[in-house]
């Protein structure tokens, strides 16, 4: 067993308080809140059952993600009508230059706070 095997290898959960197991390694029966959502289930409330360690030897420490039982979790809530529209209204005004009030047609980057054509004039009128 190699050395950062053994330090994510707790599945008494002496070490860390938690049921710890090697990135990869956790047993059937759990899944992460993105392996959650892509059944289609949320973790509901439920407390985190484990957690799935990787070694991370350029930062020196490790990542962690939390695991959560499938057979306690609950289904999606479904998308309602209000929430559509104002998810829609959300991504307009991301895409709405402030500056001539058009549709840019992508995410205006916060970085530049202006479509593309508005921070760079001058490189528009020579192409």
């Amino acid at each position: 067993m190699s050395p950062a095997f053994g330090k994510c290898y707790d599945p008494s959960g002496h070490r860390y308080g938690l049921p710890t197991y090697p990135w990869r390694f956790a047993p059937a029966g759990l899944a992460t809140r993105r392996q959650l959502r892509a059944r289609g289930l949320r973790p509901g409330g439920q407390p985190i059952a484990a957690q799935v360690m990787r070694a991370n030897c350029r930062r020196g420490g490790a990542q962690v993600a939390y695991l959560y039982r499938i057979d306690r979790a609950k289904p999606v809530r479904p998308m309602t009508l209000r929430k559509t529209v104002a998810l829609a209204k959300a991504m307009t005004a991301r895409r709405t230059c402030p500056t001539c009030q058009r549709d840019a047609g992508y995410v205006i980057p916060t970085s530049l706070g202006m479509c593309v054509p508005c921070a760079y004039p001058e490189e528009q009128r020579a192409a």
